[in-house]
């Protein structure tokens, strides 16, 4: 396939998988960019079309599952919030008194742990699913080069 491919079609190609760390610039850059290159060039190139469908639907994808991430872990903010605005587990509650102030932390008031374990397991799926996106682009940005037909893992596709 690299043969019949011209150096046009897999730079233009490229380009799309690499303009989606537009992202880290541009508020919404990893779908505008791509999206403006791929309508751009769907009709002319092939090869183009089917990278920046790949492309589009990988950023929609990772968008979804940050938002159900970002869903899974409300819960668990609405139950830590209150907690930390209670000031009695540290014994702030008898300021008043400077006698008895009592800085005390007891292992059954302090519930900061209870909410620590699920939100950081959200966060960390979240880290992984940015260290997803930057490998596999990089890996689709040197293989469309190459003129390679690339497939992104967890894909949903949305623009078939």
């Amino acid at each position: 396939m690299t043969n019949t491919l011209s150096k046009h079609e897999r730079n233009l190609s490229a380009l799309i998988h690499a303009s989606t760390f537009s992202k880290f610039f541009i508020p919404f850059g990893n779908f505008i960019i791509p999206l403006v290159l791929w309508t751009a060039n769907k009709k002319e190139y092939e090869f183009v079309d089917y990278n920046g469908k790949q492309a589009l639907n990988f950023q929609i994808s990772l968008l979804l599952y940050s938002i159900v991430l970002g869903i899974v872990s409300i819960p668990f903010f609405i139950g830590f919030f209150p907690d930390i605005f209670d000031f009695g587990f540290v014994g702030l509650d008898r300021l008043n008194n400077f006698n008895n102030l009592n800085i005390h932390f007891d292992s059954d008031d302090f519930r900061f742990g209870r909410w620590l374990v699920p939100l950081g397991i959200t966060g960390l799926i979240q880290g992984a699913l940015i260290v997803v996106n930057i490998v596999y682009t990089i890996l689709a940005v040197i293989r469309t080069n190459e003129g390679q037909t690339f497939k992104y893992p967890i894909t949903i596709n949305f623009i078939k």
